[in-house]
């Protein structure tokens, strides 16, 4: 008899402290998002009730990823997976969505979101797209976050979207939403009166991830590293640029800092033009923990240079 009453006082025990523990504790939505500015963007929507993460690193092209299996095993616990789209993903996260087996985040789904959906894209090509043109995206660039104008766009659907899968706080998300876009907002007006003397300087970048940044800021790209979207340069497309560098006195070649940056060096060797290596995404350097930290940098990068 008294085995029996101290059995049922442990399992009475064990049940007052299971139940009594905040429920909120068991219900933040995992939030797997394929680059760490998309998963940035949903923390600040989501805030404690959510838990993002990224797939790729901000220190990495997201172009190209080796689809590992610990990815699809994040994906497979996703209630929500946001991708930037526009095939920038195209080569590893259509694999990784079906090895996860979560039905929840297969397209189409209440569970998986575009970010492009209802951003202004630009680079959309006019006519037929082959694999001789490089690595062109036929729907357009996309590297779109790089304007942060287009943030204000893209945390606006992650409310929507996180208050969707989780009515019962759509008024926290839409809260939380609100009060990053006025942050946001006070941020861009800043950044727009320190770049206002920038505009219209000339540049030449390496790839065309940096379209939304430049189109943004008013720099006039005049020329790119690659001769083709995805091709490194050759010898006779280098000399070309040296010549255009000098005939135009461009004074700026920007690179991403992800990429080989010998070719951005040679040409600011033989021109006399400066080279600056920029980071693309949050995470791109130590420090750039957020998405207004991004913009911190790289506004404070091109001030330096120019």
């Amino acid at each position: 008899m008294k085995r029996f009453y101290k059995c049922s006082l442990i399992w009475v025990l064990t049940a007052l402290i299971v139940f009594s523990t905040p429920i909120c504790a068991f219900a933040k939505l995992k939030v797997v998002a394929s680059i760490p500015d998309l998963a940035a963007l949903a923390q600040e929507v989501g805030g404690d009730l959510i838990d993002a993460q990224s797939i790729a690193r901000g220190d990495q092209d997201p172009h190209y990823l080796e689809p590992k299996p610990s990815f699809a095993i994040l994906l497979n616990r996703a209630d929500l997976l946001i991708e930037a789209g526009l095939e920038l993903e195209v080569g590893w996260l259509p694999v990784l969505i079906t090895q996860s087996r979560n039905p929840k985040i297969q397209p189409g789904g209440q569970g998986f979101m575009s970010a492009a959906d209802g951003v202004q894209i630009l680079d959309i090509p006019t006519g037929p797209v082959d694999r001789s043109m490089g690595d062109v995206h036929p729907d357009g660039n996309p590297h779109y976050w790089l304007n942060p104008r287009n943030g204000l766009v893209i945390a606006r659907k992650i409310g929507e979207r996180l208050a969707q899968l989780d009515p019962s706080n759509a008024a926290k998300y839409a809260e939380n939403e609100k009060a990053f876009e006025q942050s946001l907002s006070r941020k861009i007006a800043q950044w727009e009166k320190e770049i206002g003397a920038f505009r219209g300087r000339k540049v030449v970048t390496y790839h065309k991830s940096l379209t939304y940044f430049v189109d943004w800021t008013g720099l006039q790209v005049r020329g790119l590293v690659e001769p083709k979207p995805g091709i490194p340069p050759n010898p006779s497309h280098l000399l070309l640029l040296i010549q255009l560098i000098q005939s135009e006195k461009i004074p700026l070649i920007i690179t991403e800092n992800y990429y080989d940056p010998k070719p951005s060096n040679e040409l600011a060797e033989k021109t006399g033009a400066k080279v600056l290596f920029l980071p693309t995404s949050v995470g791109g350097e130590p420090g750039i923990k957020t998405y207004e930290d991004l913009f911190d940098t790289l506004i404070q990068k091109l001030k330096g240079v120019l």
